[in-house]
């Protein structure tokens, strides 16, 4: 027997309600490999599934939710994996369509996991999760459009959330001048101490202007608000420069002209973390591994237990969660 947080929906009103249930492996769906899960965490995207009517992405009920986890290999039917080995898993629509981590067991197919690099523990790997998997392939992106520290700063939109807090380790790490932009002023000390060398309140930001462009301040930026936000800071980047955008945090409208595209050959890169291959997702593992600094990224942690989950799926989905949350499913 093993415990997990079940998804019911009654068939009347059409709330999900969650409730921790007692199962065995024959209620598991099927699958190639069967994991041992030891941490999940907790992302937008899980709130949603917390939510009473799934925000839209829980298809099928009974559900478990948990888009996120770690743990290791018990049995497998696919030769890449034996028992004993960790893995990690984010996306693949796990957790929404599929049953995912909230839970001390779950059994996926091979394709959806990936062998942790060495020096990466499974509490890490979840302190990392889909969010900072998110924050690595927006950096990566960048770099492959040309930024370089000597180009000057990078801006953070949503810097204290989970994808903005490891998007701000990392480039600070790499050596990058970065602006971290948050509407919360007691995570100032926070961002600092990440690395953010100027903290810009998210007010500055948010006033609307009907300049398309204006003054070449950002090399480049992680966006993970959208919105008029997303659409102010295009106008703001130099030339050339290129804006990673990860999230809506703040809309999924974009009120925006084509000029900074057309006069200033600006960049916009769309981040997908869910369907992404395995060899992106090796090679975006194995940067986390060399370029997250691992002390940043224990200062993010918030630790939790699955009882604490509900009240976390509705804490993020109002803005109140910092950094990264770090679910014990066995404790």
């Amino acid at each position: 027997m093993f415990k997990a947080l079940m998804m019911r929906r009654d068939d009347e009103t059409g709330k999900a309600t969650a409730a921790f249930e007692d199962l065995t492996e024959n209620d598991l769906p099927e699958g190639d490999v069967t994991v041992a899960v030891e941490y999940s965490t907790v992302n937008y995207k899980d709130g949603l599934c917390l939510s009473a009517k799934g925000g839209g992405l829980v298809r099928n009920y009974p559900h478990i939710p948990g888009i996120d986890f770690a743990g290791t290999v018990e049995s497998s039917n696919d030769d890449r994996y034996a028992p004993g080995d960790r893995v990690v898993l984010t996306g693949w629509r796990v957790g929404e369509m599929f049953w995912g981590g909230y839970s001390q067991k779950a059994r996926v197919k091979a394709d959806w996991l990936v062998p942790l690099p060495e020096g990466v523990e499974t509490r890490q790997a979840m302190a990392v999760g889909t969010a900072g998997f998110t924050a690595m392939l927006a950096v990566m992106a960048l770099e492959n459009h040309g930024l370089t520290p000597e180009q000057g700063p990078v801006l953070v939109t949503g810097a204290a959330g989970g994808v903005g807090s490891v998007a701000t380790a990392i480039l600070a790490n790499l050596g990058y001048e970065v602006a971290g932009v948050t509407g919360r002023p007691d995570t100032n000390d926070y961002l600092k101490s990440l690395g953010a060398t100027q903290i810009i309140p998210r007010e500055d930001l948010n006033e609307t202007t009907k300049r398309p462009l204006e003054t070449e301040t950002w090399a480049g930026c992680v966006d993970a608000v959208g919105g008029p936000m997303l659409a102010r800071v295009l106008g703001q980047m130099k030339y050339g420069a290129s804006v990673s955008a990860v999230g809506l945090a703040g809309g999924a409208n974009l009120p925006a002209t084509v000029i900074p595209f057309l006069l200033r050959g600006v960049n916009l890169l769309g981040i997908d973390s869910v369907m992404q291959p395995y060899d992106n997702r090796l090679a975006a593992w194995k940067r986390i591994a060399s370029d997250l600094p691992m002390d940043k990224l224990e200062a993010m942690v918030h630790p939790a237990t699955l009882t604490d989950l509900p009240q976390l799926g509705a804490d993020i989905l109002a803005g109140q969660v910092r950094g990264r949350v770090v679910v014990d499913v066995n404790a």
